[in-house]
């Protein structure tokens, strides 16, 4: 795989962020040298999010519909707390807007300490119950053992899809319709498609498994195509993006939930998972060439939280502590099962797309047109079990 350096004459760099033509081969500049990204990102900014008066007023309207539609034991919406800077700023609105969620954590074996211990001071300041989603190790470590072993880009899709699985069962368990996101457009909307894999995307999910382990997989919370019909149409269970509704300062919103919720810095974004942090700091731009700060500083740059003289700064030192590294290597090769050697070996391998593997892709097209067919049978449905007309 040829990959481009500052070096050669073909290499180019925004001249208002940090996004390049390494990062990103397909990036396309104007005649000021700004990148796609930008204007991707102010049409994303006008499109979804709000501020000032107008913003609360949303948010006003959004928490009284939610309190409007209680399930069980009183509970009025689903929070995925992972005890990272998003989810508990989150848990912090929450009770400011007087909404009573069920705060659902994931565990699947690799969060660090001080994300738990976050978790546990965001229950303790907040009062809100907790309810731990624990996945089977010997059924998720297969499941990631057979994602190393395809040599694929994407090797959050596991736990990334189990979460979202988890987060639509409890909700279906205690009847909650709505589940807040901790997404926002002010820090999360710049990433290159090519960085990513689709998340639901279950035969490929399934394909790569059994392509390379034998483990069964027989209670993970899987969630396909046809298991988004049920919760979402059947059910009118709904993703509620809260924090698109106020301008969200990264570095404010941190000092906040320090203060309020004593909230302990990991360092890093999604170094709160001991897996992510040797994921996305250590295999990504090793293997793949792929170094997402640059678009995680970006979209400060662009919604004005950071100087593009700042994130090059940035980006001039190690993804994390370089001893860390090392120990998270060993770490992360001995809990999957793999020797340093097979573990090298398999960083080392020629990387394959996850379209090999088959996919859901053309089931999209036929989950949209059953959700247009069945949707004068879904709104009869709501109206019968839930009063809804």
């Amino acid at each position: 795989m040829m990959v481009l350096d500052k070096n050669d004459p073909n290499y180019r760099q925004c001249s208002l962020s940090v996004m390049d033509n390494i990062a990103d081969p397909d990036i396309t500049f104007d005649e000021n040298g700004i990148c796609n990204y930008y204007y991707e990102y102010l049409k994303a900014e006008k499109n979804n999010c709000l501020d000032g008066e107008v913003g609360l007023q949303k948010l006003e309207s959004l928490a009284n519909l939610i309190k409007t539609n209680p399930g069980k034991k009183g509970y009025n919406c689903i929070l995925g707390l992972s005890g990272g800077v998003d989810s508990t700023y989150l848990a912090f609105l929450a009770k400011k807007l007087g909404l009573k969620p069920l705060l659902v954590h994931f565990d699947y074996g690799w969060n660090s300490e001080i994300a738990v211990k976050n978790v546990q001071n965001v229950v303790k300041n907040t009062g809100f119950d907790l309810y731990t989603v624990v996945m089977d190790w010997q059924e998720f470590k297969s499941l990631q053992r057979s994602y190393f072993k395809a040599s694929v880009l994407d090797l959050d899709v596991p736990a990334d899809h189990m979460i979202f699985g988890s987060l639509y069962k409890v909700a279906r368990k205690f009847k909650i319709k709505y589940i807040l996101s901790g997404k926002n457009t002010w820090t999360e909307q710049t990433l290159p498609k090519a960085w990513n894999y689709n998340k639901f995307d279950l035969t490929n999910l399934r394909n790569i498994h059994k392509t390379f382990e034998n483990t069964p997989l027989k209670k993970l919370p899987a969630l396909g195509y046809f298991q988004q019909i049920i919760y979402r149409a059947f059910l009118d269970i709904r993703m509620v993006e809260l924090l698109e509704y106020q301008y969200f300062n990264k570095s404010a919103v941190i000092e906040l939930i320090k203060k309020e919720l004593e909230w302990v810095d990991y360092g890093g974004k999604h170094n709160e998972s001991v897996f992510t942090r040797f994921y996305q700091g250590y295999i990504l731009p090793k293997k793949f060439f792929i170094d997402k700060r640059k678009a995680h500083l970006s979209n400060l740059i662009f919604s004005k939280q950071m100087t593009r003289l700042e994130a090059i700064e940035i980006l001039q030192k190690p993804t994390y502590a370089e001893d860390l590294q090392r120990q998270d290597f060993e770490f992360v090769a001995k809990k999957l099962g793999f020797s340093n050697t097979e573990f090298k070996q398999l960083l080392e391998m020629e990387n394959n797309p996850h379209s090999k593997f088959g996919t859901d892709v053309g089931m999209i097209k036929l989950v949209q047109k059953m959700l247009y067919l069945i949707k004068p049978f879904t709104l009869l449905f709501k109206k019968i079990f839930h009063g809804k007309g």
